[in-house]
């Protein structure tokens, strides 16, 4: 039986997927991927700011950086669409970012059952070996059906 549907293509699907509600409106951007891996990016943005006095992002948006970068990793090691949910997300910050600084979200889909995947990633700022934060994430699959994306 040959698969109709056309691979998960992270590059593809992020600026769709990136530019609608929260996600659009933070401004993310696709940067890379690989078999199990996507890196999105967050810029820097004065109505980001976490605390009065110090231009550094917000811990919120770095959250939801991290939790987009984690769906299309897992779709792109799925290798399709699928609706999922986030079931748990921590994110354990070592330092704020670097003031006036983007902060870049690596999340990485190390395995996948039939129901769950299991996510694993960093936030820098630059310097993927000086992470911001380290996060550790699970995610449940909805339902079993392929959803074609819109394209643009």
């Amino acid at each position: 039986m040959v698969d109709e549907h056309p691979r998960f293509d992270p590059a593809q699907a992020a600026p769709f997927l990136t530019a609608r509600s929260h996600n659009g409106w933070l401004g993310l951007a696709y940067r890379d991927h690989g078999e199990d891996w996507v890196e999105l990016e967050l810029p820097w943005r004065e109505d980001l700011l976490g605390e009065d006095g110090r231009e550094v992002l917000a811990s919120g948006p770095i959250i939801s950086l991290m939790d987009m970068a984690s769906g299309l990793a897992i779709w792109t090691r799925m290798g399709h669409f699928r609706a999922i949910a986030t079931l748990d997300l921590r994110v354990d910050y070592t330092r704020p970012a670097r003031a006036r600084s983007s902060v870049f979200g690596r999340a990485q889909c190390y395995r996948l059952t039939r129901s769950a995947a299991f996510v694993r990633g960093i936030a820098h700022d630059g310097d993927a070996e000086d992470p911001v934060a380290h996060m550790q994430a699970v995610f449940m699959s909805i339902d079993a059906r392929h959803v074609e994306l819109p394209s643009g």
